[in-house]
């Protein structure tokens, strides 16, 4: 019987008096338990912020629009550094339509002003434009989208209705039948042109956020928040809107550039800035009654208008790519 019994436990088999059932044990070298059962610690896991900007560090698409959109600052906030000639002064006929010369690089327009002076000083008006119309349709849309997002029954289908009011009326045409008014005529500078473009601009900005906040407005964290007493403003400020920015933020970036090009269509069609405030859209406007004779007038404002558009484009595209958990790569 003792012999039986080695031979078993030889074979990997135990037998006991008390339940005679053979049980099969494998060695513990021939078990990949430690192999199993092993794990590696990352550390703390990462927010969604700092790993976007892991992303975005990668991205090549986003080094380039950076880099674009911080030379376009610096011409914007420091003009003097790349043209010491004034743009609306040193006007000489004798320079109608010239070409490059020593000191004006670019040429000259119609009028006989320097086409770089005008370009440069022309950065920093419609750049204007398309940032505070961005920070206009962030506040006025997403305040409404997000009490509507939120706090949802009547409140969601009043400020929806007043949306989709709104949304059906074209950006541009909405805002030349406005600047039509006495009023605007009147006063037609950059603060009025803002203020156009924000009152036709926000429901795209308040969609987007209605749709992040219902969709963070039930997770766990925010209705631990309200179980734990804290207030329903409370909660929209502290902990739903922070989690349902980055949609909002794609949104803002890309909307950036379409409000420049509104600025310079406007301008294009004669009734957006004044003649006296330099802007691309007043460049090319002037510029195309010379298009055939002088096409670099036109060329150059165009370029500059083109590039600033295209950069906010791609930088809007590398956030989503960024910001969005399923498109990025782990």
């Amino acid at each position: 019987m003792p012999e039986l019994e080695n031979n078993l436990k030889t074979a990997g088999r135990v037998k006991t008096s008390a339940y005679p059932i053979e049980h099969f044990v494998a060695d513990i070298e021939e078990t990949p338990v430690r192999a199993t059962d092993s794990a590696t610690a990352e550390g703390a896991p990462s927010s969604l912020w700092r790993e976007a900007w892991r992303s975005l560090r990668r991205q090549p698409l986003f080094l380039i629009s950076a880099v674009l959109i911080l030379a376009i600052l610096v011409v914007a906030l420091f003009p003097g550094l790349f043209t010491n000639e004034p743009p609306n002064s040193n006007c000489l006929l004798a320079n109608s339509d010239g070409g490059p010369a020593p000191g004006h690089p670019l040429g000259f327009t119609q009028q006989g002003c320097d086409i770089l002076s005008r370009v440069v000083h022309g950065t920093q008006s419609s750049l204007t434009v398309g940032l505070f119309a961005t920070l206009g349709v962030l506040v006025i849309g997403g305040l409404i989208g997000a009490l509507a997002g939120f706090f949802g029954g009547w409140v969601d289908a009043v400020l929806a209705r007043v949306g989709d009011i709104f949304f059906a009326l074209p950006l541009i045409l909405g805002a030349i039948v406005v600047v039509q008014l006495p009023f605007f005529q009147q006063n037609r500078n950059v603060w009025t042109l803002v203020v156009i473009l924000v009152s036709f601009g926000w429901p795209q900005i308040a969609r987007i956020t209605r749709a992040a906040v219902i969709e963070v407005r039930n997770a766990d964290f925010v209705m631990a928040a309200r179980s734990l007493g804290v207030s329903p403003m409370s909660a929209l400020v502290k902990h739903v809107i922070p989690n349902a920015l980055a949609p909002v933020i794609v949104i803002a970036t890309i909307s950036l550039g379409t409000f420049i090009v509104a600025e310079s269509t406007l301008s294009f069609l004669g009734i957006g800035l004044p003649p006296d405030v330099m802007s691309w859209g007043n460049d090319i406007f002037s510029a195309k009654s010379s298009l055939r004779s002088n096409p670099s007038a036109i060329f150059w404002p165009g370029l500059a208008l083109s590039l600033t558009v295209l950069s906010f484009i791609m930088l809007g595209d590398a956030l989503r790519d960024a910001l969005d958990p399923k498109a990025r790569k782990r």
